[in-house]
């Protein structure tokens, strides 16, 4: 059972598709059949229904999905303690971030590590928080950069890096706009903008509106940050988003309620050997952690370098 054909089995399987998954294997559609007829020869079963344009998994497929991952994960982590061994930084790194992490956190971060680490090509991911959490519990990615789950997996390791305080805002002619301390049962005779329902943000005000007995009155949701600026300012509804996005386009209420924080952090596989890319990427996060803890110490805000 060869690596390459359960790479091919691992890609048709999850984009449901043999052309998707040549494209993604930069191979032909043909070479990707092949291997999966080799691996299908070589455990006796069929793994896949072939119906019309449709492929789906069969009883066996499903049996060796998670196999093949683990395998593969198990060959990767072993070239990579070979190549530890050099002591060289270089090769590839799998990097996911969230979209407002990597726009408004990671560049200065990002510049210093490609300028001290030319060797290492970077394979950067900008996927939503809860999927890069999966990809990293899968072993597809090396590192995630994304705001952290309130209850991670123990198979994680989860570092927090930033600390983001979340502004309850409105655009600048929004009736709340004219309320001088709007408390949580005001804002809820409003529409709220708010990130979607099963994003880790959206799931620390929900609980913070319950804690209050307060049901939220989203009309609209997205998983962009930016995008949610936009709608609010344009006076759709009013919302909560980091400090630091806020500046200036958007009138900051002054919510008779604590602030909501959320961490924002790094995650890696408990048992996944690391490359050395990925621990010189670990080293750059930890001295953005330390910067970070040291700003809120002396302003009490997460503005910080990096």
């Amino acid at each position: 059972m060869d690596t390459q054909s359960l790479q091919a089995f691992l890609a048709v399987a999850e984009s449901g598709s043999f052309s998707r998954a040549a494209e993604q294997l930069h191979l032909t559609q043909p070479a990707v059949s092949k291997r999966i007829a080799v691996l299908e020869a070589q455990i006796g079963a069929r793994l896949f229904d072939r119906i019309g344009r449709s492929v789906g998994l069969t009883e066996a497929g499903r049996v060796l999905l998670p196999r093949a991952r683990q395998i593969l994960v198990m060959v990767d982590d072993s070239r990579r303690a070979l190549s530890n061994l050099e002591g060289s930084v270089g090769g590839s790194l799998t990097l996911a971030t969230s979209h407002h992490i990597g726009l408004h956190r990671l560049p200065p971060l990002l510049k210093a590590y490609t300028g001290a680490h030319p060797e290492v090509r970077l394979d950067l991911h900008f996927l939503d928080s809860e999927e890069a959490y999966q990809g990293v519990l899968d072993g597809s990615l090396e590192i995630a950069v994304v705001t952290l789950a309130p209850h991670p997996d123990p198979q994680l390791t989860v570092v927090p890096v930033w600390i983001d305080r979340l502004c309850f805002v409105c655009a600048h002619d929004h009736p709340l706009a004219k309320v001088t301390e709007p408390t949580l049962r005001v804002l809820c005779e409003h529409d709220a903008v708010l990130p979607g329902p099963l994003t880790f943000t959206r799931g620390l005000i929900e609980a913070r509106f319950a804690a209050a007995g307060l049901g939220l009155p989203v009309a609209l949701s997205t998983n962009y940050l930016e995008t949610l600026k936009m709608m609010t300012a344009i006076g759709l509804g009013w919302s909560l988003l980091p400090e630091r996005l806020v500046a200036g386009d958007l009138r900051v209420l002054a919510v008779d309620h604590p602030p909501i924080y959320r961490p924002l952090g790094y995650i890696v596989h408990r048992s996944r050997t690391l490359s050395n890319a990925a621990r010189a990427m670990l080293e750059q996060l930890d001295a953005a952690r330390e910067a970070a803890a040291r700003n809120w110490e002396t302003t009490g805000t997460g503005r910080s370098a990096g």
